[in-house]
């Protein structure tokens, strides 16, 4: 059934507003150095293979603030809200990059948090993990959540790829963009993943 245009503009507007408000949290959580990892539990970055494509385009946008500015100069009522929109543009893309490196991915007593900035926060207690194991899977253009061989399987790729899958016992329901979903298996990418098993072996022997 096609959702309808008043429930889809109720949706857009709020992933806008969560992502909005996500954005000035990880500023928070950033400057005062509290990221947002579960007690007892260890942090797995996820950001490498965007970070240098990030940083450039926050420094790029940061530079085409002054350009601008003197381009308008002259014009108050074109210069200030350029002004406005830049520097907020620029906080963003900042907030955005910081979601990323005060949300990483999580293992410890309680089971594997599953993060992508402030979109996706996937809790995967122990009792409700079957396995973890490595498993590269490079796809482009696909959804997040489509069905494998091992059921449904939402996919937390960066740079289109993920190198871990975490197999469910049992089916689990979780928030993922705002909407439940239900999940059986979910793949991340890691940083680190021979650390990442290492962190989960601790628990899963």
């Amino acid at each position: 059934m096609t959702e309808k245009a008043p429930g889809r503009v109720t949706r857009i507007a709020r992933a806008a507003w969560r992502a909005e408000v996500g954005v000035w949290q990880s500023l928070y959580r950033w400057l005062f150095r509290r990221p947002r990892v579960p007690t007892g539990a260890s942090a797995f970055a996820y950001h490498s293979p965007i970070m240098t494509i990030l940083v450039i385009f926050i420094v790029l946008s940061a530079v085409e603030i002054p350009i601008v500015d003197l381009i308008v100069h002259q014009w108050p009522w074109v210069r200030i809200p350029l002004l406005a929109l830049g520097i907020w543009g620029v906080t963003w893309m900042l907030g955005l990059l910081l979601g990323y490196l005060t949300r990483p991915h999580a293992v410890g007593p309680d089971g594997i948090r599953a993060r992508l900035g402030t979109d996706l926060d996937i809790d995967m207690p122990w009792e409700a993990v079957a396995s973890v194991e490595r498993s590269r899977d490079v796809t482009e253009k696909a959804p997040k959540i489509r069905d494998e061989a091992h059921g449904r399987t939402l996919a937390i790729r960066i740079a289109d790829e993920t190198n871990i899958l975490v197999m469910l016992e049992h089916p689990v329901i979780t928030q993922v963009s705002g909407e439940p979903a239900e999940l059986d298996a979910v793949r991340l990418w890691v940083d680190d993943p021979d650390g990442f098993m290492s962190a989960v072996r601790t628990h899963i022997p």
